[in-house]
């Protein structure tokens, strides 16, 4: 009868895919959604500021999904696919490890009212996956900014004037791999390049899970 009880319970509450709302791997994302996410040829995306600035895969679709549930709707389980899906990206861009990564950073009392940053959750698994470090020390969103996809190109530049502060003693000499979910127009990635470089920090590499363009050279 007990054996009953938890059977009937572990069928109850067995994970569903956020997806397809499949239950039979009994995880957040099976392995069939998780494979219909594209990505992007490996190459360079822009430069933005001399940076190098790469995106995984196209903001649609799947991807879009998991971004959207993991930033907004408390679906925090999927850091792990989205760091796994940049972590697969990145693989075929170098094999170095040595990287400091720094997810962007949200406002305090942003994050405060949702509980998380969603990229910091992203950069754990990242960094397990890679064995790089993680770096939520380094900068620092000091200005509480609109959100950027209402915004045209130069009102996203003066949005994030001044946006981010940096503290170098919390820089330890690797290179510094900053973390997005989307890269739109490059503004927060030219930002924060701009404040670190500032600080004496030049060995900066920017990486966004997506993109809204895929044409973008």
């Amino acid at each position: 009868m007990l054996q009953n009880l938890l059977s009937l319970l572990d069928w109850i509450y067995k994970k569903k895919c956020y997806f397809c709302k499949n239950s039979k791997e009994a995880v957040k994302m099976c392995s069939k959604c998780y494979e219909q996410m594209e990505f992007l040829p490996v190459r360079v995306n822009r430069i933005i500021d001399g940076k190098k600035i790469y995106c995984a895969g196209v903001y649609s679709k799947n991807l879009q999904k998991l971004i959207r549930g993991l930033k907004y709707h408390n679906q925090r389980d999927l850091a792990y696919y989205l760091a796994k899906f940049m972590a697969e990206y990145f693989s075929k861009i170098t094999d170095k490890k040595d990287f400091e990564v720094v997810p962007v950073p949200i406002y305090h009392k942003r994050e405060r009212k949702r509980k998380y940053n969603h990229m910091v959750l992203t950069g754990e698994e990242f960094c397990r996956i890679t064995s790089a470090t993680l770096n939520t020390g380094l900068i620092k969103r000091v200005k509480d900014t609109r959100p950027q996809y209402k915004l045209k190109r130069d009102e996203r530049v003066k949005n994030l004037s001044n946006a981010f502060k940096a503290d170098k003693t919390n820089y330890h000499g690797k290179t510094i791999l900053i973390i997005d979910d989307i890269c739109t127009t490059g503004s927060t990635f030219e930002e924060m390049i701009k404040e670190l470089k500032k600080n004496g920090i030049n060995d900066i590499i920017c990486f966004a899970a997506t993109t809204p363009f895929e044409d973008i050279k």
